[in-house]
């Protein structure tokens, strides 16, 4: 693919935006091969993915300008829907997702990093939701993950100033979990998805599922969602070859062993 690169290390991937020239910014075609990306994952294989922009300055600084500057209502709708859909596939993949984010995350960037399960940065990195300053609302899901995130008044101000914020201020408010050097970033998310890739896949997707769809109920239809995941996870391989592992180490601790989950 011109524009998006896919690399596998054991069970974690790592997809980069690589279209640095224009600081990694997302027109139709970018969009097309990162969701080409996406549905290439095997999941039963992949156990956590990461995903970044190429270069030091920035991971995505928005949707390209110069593609939507002539877009008709239609065009925009359908420019809009296009973007919600793949962002829509990434935050329900079935594997976690973490976001290194490397530098700008402005508009379509922001809301790609929010439509991953984690979300860490560059020192360097710089968030925003700039839209109301070239007259449009933010299209990719920034105007409902954005609240979700960080709290409806919270929201409404980055949106409606189109202000910036520096990496400090979005780990303050919550819009990141953590925030490291540059140079460190991407070994930083490799080990968390490495140390998520450890856990057994199927309980770990179960959790992803159960913290998605239940905070899209009330919490009597949520608490039955986890209900279900969790009676579910007494058919797997996983769960009887862990606790039987926890036991077995409660009796005696030379027979514990290392559990390579096998996703069954």
């Amino acid at each position: 693919m011109a524009f998006i690169n896919l690399e596998k290390k054991e069970k974690i991937a790592v997809i980069t935006i690589n279209r640095p020239e224009a600081l990694n910014a997302l027109n139709s075609a970018v969009l097309d091969e990162l969701e080409a990306a996406i549905d290439s994952i095997d999941v039963n294989e992949t156990r956590a993915l990461v995903i970044t922009g190429a270069g030091e300055k920035s991971f995505v600084a928005g949707a390209d300008i110069g593609e939507m500057s002539s877009l008709s209502k239609a065009e925009g709708e359908a420019f809009g829907k296009k973007g919600n859909d793949i962002f829509r596939k990434i935050e329900t993949l079935p594997v976690p997702v973490i976001a290194a984010i490397n530098g700008f995350a402005l508009g379509g960037g922001c809301e790609l990093s929010m439509s991953c399960d984690i979300r860490i940065a560059a020192d360097s990195a710089i968030f925003g939701q700039p839209e109301v300053g070239l007259g449009i609302t933010p299209g990719f899901g920034g105007t409902q993950r954005l609240a979700r995130i960080v709290g409806p008044g919270m929201a409404k101000q980055m949106i409606y100033t189109a202000r910036n914020i520096k990496a400090d201020e979005a780990l303050r408010i919550g819009l990141v979990n953590a925030v490291y050097p540059l140079s460190d970033l991407m070994a930083e998310a490799e080990k968390l998805a490495g140390t998520i890739a450890k856990n057994a896949p199927i309980a770990v997707r179960a959790c992803k599922k159960a913290i998605n769809d239940g905070l899209e109920a009330g919490m009597d239809d949520a608490l039955v969602i986890e209900e279900k995941l969790f009676g579910g996870c007494f058919e797997s391989w996983d769960q009887k070859e862990g606790m039987a592992n926890f036991l077995r180490k409660k009796d005696d601790p030379a027979k514990v062993k290392i559990v390579d989950f096998k996703n069954e």
